[in-house]
């Protein structure tokens, strides 16, 4: 039977969990995608779950427990088995006797490697003895917005049990680790009965004997703190101390974020380049409006999961949204004195909490920039974790909300909030990172994007790293395009290069999806192969619009965002081994090509004091994978050899030297090379033809 939540969404489907029969560790997977699925219930990476089976010993073939549970690291929305851990449960309560108290955390985390009893489990999280030292089969441990407006309200143990009586426990912060384990442990013994627990700052701890029942469980616990902000907040009234100023209009606020995207990226990047992100949510604009914002935006959030993605507090730009934010050097005048106080707070922040074995102090820049009545922008290494930061900080905002209608809202004191932020085992995480890729944290925009060299150029821009923009003028060929990415790599633009106004509006996408433009490749173009009789000025008008106009347009106003940024970049021209070689009947596309290639010589010369990059990459005889060859530039070339349409790949490629058809990830290679490995080349040209003698350009 279904069940109804007002403020959750119950997805468990009967079929779907029936399928899964008896096998509890598919359950509690399923159970816990379906609980990573709600952002109210927990954000990407935050919270864990459980459960416990019994399995065979391999070496004394006895019944033992094992609990699996979310390794480190890892989403229970896209939790599969190679995310969890496998461990004996005997063992990791038998370390209760090693364990030496509170100093002696770090090395307890070692110590779960030894209660391994799959071998191929994750790496055991700090949560890990929450969930062992319990001993229910089933356990959730989640950040609900809700549970973490009660476990952050002033009198929060009162409030729990105004709430749900004496059926949740309660326990006051204490930062993650084995202790915490034994606090929940001794919470259940003093208060037999109860359904849950609530961590004090930090969240929620409910249980079954079920995957389902542990699901029910949670839903319903986080239903009950819902419904009773929600009649406070009614009671109340008004939340944040009601509304200080209106917001802009919807449009209004995306413009405005456009322009100042790339600014802010430039600042947020003077030690790390940063990928943006930007949101305008009536949640967000509600808080960022609101008479309390001053107030409670800088105590920073309550629990860790939080502060950790988006550090102590946010930036609050102090601009107001009737300024002109169209000239450049006005606005950086106001901007960089509220960045370099940002960063001196933080300094000293660090300064003042370090111990004598702290890491060393990190990017001292915001994550979060707050800017009222426009909306709210997040910055971070990819999009993904820029998203994500910024997805943390509406649940922060929704914290702050329901704490403040309850009684109060707390945060952490800075203290706690530094030891979690600069603990070394969290510093460990950090260097376990794998290496980034050659083109993170960079954003490209591809033209001609839809398919043939330019859809090849975007997937291996993307496989490098980077973020890419991808443009074309065909709606159906870039939604066809886009789809075949995962969420947070691309995004799409229709864009028509011969026009200012589409590449303005193309920009303008990129700005908001990702903070500005690193990597521009004007990849679009089209080919008509005639004699001079038969070039019409149609045809001339039309290959130097796209080919010469288009990389012109497209090249001024990349290069002025570029500059917004202050961080170099890279500009690439997908030009023809036709600009440099005379044939038959290419009068015009040979023309519009070499044009494009003396461009990039010229633009090369004049940007290089910006350290923008201007190179040229040129294909010949992309035959296989082309839109270019799909129609009359085949036929006239073929025309032109004398052979038929059909032996076109094989006569280009015994035209080269190294007798090679070229594909279009070849040219993609290109672009790769010059953006990605050339970090020290400009104005140059890049044959990829199989070896052209008549087209060497030395």
């Amino acid at each position: 039977m279904e069940k109804t939540f007002k403020y959750v969404d119950y997805l468990w489907d009967e079929q779907k969990a029936a399928s899964l029969g008896d096998d509890q560790v598919a359950l509690f997977l399923y159970r816990s995608n379906i609980l990573g699925a709600d952002l109210r219930i927990t954000n990407f990476g935050g919270g864990n779950t459980s459960c416990k089976t019994t399995e065979k010993d391999p070496l004394t073939n006895e019944d033992v427990e094992v609990m699996w549970v979310k390794g480190s690291g890892g989403d229970i929305g896209t939790l599969t088995r190679e995310g969890i851990a496998g461990l004996y449960t005997k063992r990791l309560r038998d370390l209760k006797n090693v364990y030496q108290g509170i100093t002696d955390e770090d090395r307890m985390v070692g110590l779960f490697n030894h209660c391994i009893y799959d071998l191929n489990s994750k790496a055991p999280s700090i949560d890990t003895p929450l969930h062992g030292l319990l001993p229910f089969a089933h356990i959730d441990h989640l950040h609900p917005d809700a549970l973490i407006a009660v476990a952050a309200a002033k009198d929060s143990e009162k409030v729990t049990k105004k709430i749900w009586g004496g059926t949740m426990g309660w326990v006051p912060w204490q930062r993650p680790g084995f202790d915490l384990g034994l606090q929940l442990e001794k919470c259940l013994e003093e208060n037999p009965g109860i359904r849950g627990i609530v961590l004090g700052s930090h969240g929620l701890f409910t249980w079954g004997d079920t995957s389902y029942e542990c699901y029910m469980n949670s839903l319903e616990v986080i239903e009950t703190a819902s419904e009773y902000i929600a009649s406070k907040i009614k009671e109340n009234g008004e939340v944040f101390g009601g509304k200080k100023l209106e917001s802009l209009p919807a449009e209004e606020r995306k413009d405005k974020a456009a322009i100042l995207m790339p600014l802010l990226r430039g600042l947020v990047s003077s030690e790390n380049q940063m990928i943006g992100h930007f949101t305008d949510s009536d949640t967000v604009l509600q808080f960022i409006n609101s008479n309390d914002l001053e107030r409670l935006a800088p105590m920073g959030t309550s629990c860790p999961d939080h502060f950790l993605r988006t550090k102590i507090q946010p930036l609050i730009l102090n601009l107001e949204t009737s300024e002109d934010i169209s000239k450049t050097e006005n606005v950086l005048g106001k901007l960089r004195p509220d960045f370099e106080q940002y960063r001196k707070e933080y300094k000293d922040y660090y300064e003042n909490c370090k111990h004598d074995n702290s890491p060393a102090m990190r990017d001292p820049n915001p994550v979060i920039i707050i800017y009222p009545g426009v909306g709210m922008f997040s910055f971070a290494k990819n999009k993904q974790t820029a998203r994500v930061a910024s997805e943390f900080y509406v649940n922060a905002i929704n914290v702050m909300r329901g704490a403040e209608a309850i009684t109060e809202y707390t945060s952490l004191p800075r203290q706690e909030a530094f030891d979690i932020e600069y603990w070394l085992l969290e510093e460990a995480k950090l260097q376990r990172m794998p290496a980034e890729q050659p083109l993170s944290r960079r954003v490209a925009l591809v033209t001609g994007a839809g398919g043939g060299i330019g859809k090849a150029i975007a997937d291996k821009l993307v496989a490098e790293g980077a973020n890419v923009v991808l443009t074309d003028i065909n709606k159906d060929n870039l939604k066809e395009a886009v789809a075949t990415y995962k969420r947070d790599q691309v995004h799409g633009a229709l864009c028509d290069v011969t026009k200012a106004e589409s590449i303005d509006a193309a920009y303008k996408k990129a700005n908001l999806a990702f903070g500005g433009v690193d990597i521009i490749v004007h990849s679009a173009g089209l080919a008509i192969s005639k004699s001079l009789e038969d070039t019409t000025q149609k045809d001339w008008d039309l290959l130097q619009d796209i080919l010469v106009k288009g990389q012109f347009l497209i090249a001024q106003k990349g290069v002025e965002i570029m500059k917004q940024q202050g961080l170099g970049g890279d500009i690439v021209n997908i030009a023809s081994k036709n600009g440099l070689v005379a044939g038959p009947n290419n009068v015009g596309y040979g023309t519009a090509k070499a044009a494009q290639q003396h461009m990039t010589r010229l633009l090369a010369a004049e940007l290089g004091p910006d350290h923008i990059r201007v190179n040229t990459v040129n294909p010949d005889g992309v035959i296989v994978g082309s839109k270019i060859w799909e129609g009359e530039w085949a036929e006239g070339r073929a025309k032109a050899y004398g052979i038929e349409v059909k032996d076109l790949p094989k006569h280009y490629a015994k035209r080269n030297l190294l007798q090679e058809i070229i594909l279009p990830e070849d040219i993609a290679n290109g672009v790769f090379a010059c953006v990605g490995i050339l970090d020290k080349s400009t104005g140059n040209t890049i044959n990829v033809d199989g070896g052209m003698a008549n087209a060497f350009v030395r």
